[in-house]
C-alpha cells in the first residue's frame, strides 16, 4: 500500500537558512532511493519561516528503509536546534 505523508517544519526566526539547507540534503538522496515515489521540499511564500516536504513511498518497507537511511538518520538526529514546530500527517489519494 502507497504511503503518502506531509510533514511542515516551522523554522526558528535565525534559523531559517540553516534549517533549509538541513532538509534541502534530504531531496535527491530520497529521491534515489528504492520506493520512493515523490519527494519535494517547498517554503512558504508568505511564511518564509515554514516548510512543508510532500514525499510517497511505494509501501511500509520503502519507507522504513527511508527511515534507516544515512541520510535521514543525519537530518533526525540535527534538525530540533533548528525548529521551532513540526507536525506531520498521512495522506489518502480520493
Amino acid at each position: 500500500m502507497t504511503i503518502t505523508k506531509e510533514v511542515t517544519f516551522v523554522a526558528k526566526e535565525e534559523t531559517i537558512e540553516e534549517l533549509k539547507a538541513l532538509l534541502a540534503t534530504m531531496v535527491e538522496t530520497s529521491r534515489a532511493e528504492d520506493g520512493c515515489l515523490f519527494y519535494y521540499i517547498h517554503q512558504m511564500i508568505d511564511r518564509p519561516t515554514t516548510f512543508v516536504v510532500l514525499e510517497s513511498w511505494r509501501d511500509e518497507a520503502a519507507l522504513e528503509g527511508h527511515k534507516n537511511s544515512p541520510h535521514y538518520l543525519h537530518y533526525k538526529a540535527n534538525f530540533e536546534p533548528f525548529t521551532a514546530d513540526k507536525s506531520s500527517w498521512e495522506l489518502q489519494a480520493i
